[in-house]
């Protein structure tokens, strides 16, 4: 069920916007002129989605510093976005991503299996889109440990 058609390493990213956990509809384009470090996770104050988020959290200001910005992106409505940001004090944006369509135009909304049920949702992953709006890096089906680490080393290079 993925999208054949889904952006890869090298390929110029289409403008989207989303609703922002600042209250604001934000775009891709907003940020053009910076790299922007994109996370796609399944789901707000999970184990594994928080200690993504934390570890983005843990190294946001090196990412900032390198001249990133780090946005997150689920499923989740923004009233889940505002409990999951309070709770783990995480500094950047997040999106919602509620009809999944960015989650498609990446080819990350995909058919899951747990405890023998299938169903859709997010493939955790991370694109690294470059100042001119350029996808220069990704990390499909990612293991979290180690993860952020990865990101900053391809944000500096």
């Amino acid at each position: 069920m993925v999208d054949q058609t889904q952006l890869t390493i090298g390929s110029q990213v289409p403008d989207f916007s989303l609703p922002a956990s600042n209250g604001e509809k934000v775009s891709l384009s907003d940020f053009r002129g910076r790299k922007v470090v994109l996370f796609f996770y399944p789901k707000d104050m999970t184990p594994t989605c928080t200690e993504e988020a934390c570890s983005f959290r843990d190294h946001y200001g090196a990412l900032k510093e390198a001249g990133a910005v780090v946005i997150g992106i689920s499923p989740d409505p923004l009233k889940s976005h505002a409990k999951f940001m309070d709770k783990h004090s995480l500094p950047y944006l997040l999106l919602s991503d509620e009809e999944h369509k960015v989650s498609e135009m990446f080819g990350v909304w995909q058919m899951k299996k747990m405890f023998g049920r299938e169903y859709m949702g997010i493939i955790r992953s991370t694109f690294l889109i470059d100042e001119n709006g350029k996808m220069t890096g990704e990390w499909r089906k990612v293991k979290v440990k180690g993860h952020v680490e990865s990101v900053l080393t391809a944000v500096l290079s």
